[in-house]
């Protein structure tokens, strides 16, 4: 199985990767951003600098590894532009609307695959040709 050109990472999967410098989600971003388009759109990118931003993560990373993070992130990524009408209308309708932002970001940016640990977007399986991954299946690849 080839690997994907145009990635999409959900929110949890990031911070995963910021937290946990040897984990899986780490090594997916460090190939994503190797091999791969790592697809964000300003919906996407705010709510990763939102979270991250949140004091409870103090203990694991400071707030600076964060930062440095983010610059990481906003320095490999290629924006798109996600209209709030396409997240709203996306059909069927989703579990969690919240999940909306990252299956708008697939279409608009042509991704090839979402790697998500979220059960609300992985029971989709594959969407509108976009494969939606978990990380391991990712990094396998």
């Amino acid at each position: 199985m080839s690997l994907t050109h145009r990635v999409v990472f959900d929110t949890s999967t990031l911070v995963s990767a910021a937290l946990r410098e040897g984990s899986i989600p780490r090594q997916d971003l460090l190939k994503a951003l190797r091999f791969c388009d790592l697809c964000a759109s300003d919906e996407t990118f705010g709510e990763l600098k939102q979270v991250l931003g949140r004091d409870k993560f103090d203990p694991y990373i400071g707030l600076e590894k964060r930062r440095e993070f983010i610059d990481l992130i906003e320095r490999n990524v290629r924006l798109f532009s996600a209209k709030e009408h396409v997240m709203e209308n996306l059909q069927p309708a989703r579990r969690d609307s919240k999940d909306n932002k990252f299956l708008a970001l697939a279409l608009v940016s042509e991704g090839d695959a979402i790697v998500t640990s979220d059960e609300d977007l992985l029971v989709l399986h594959s969407w509108h040709e976009v494969q939606i991954i978990k990380p391991a299946e990712f990094l396998a690849r």
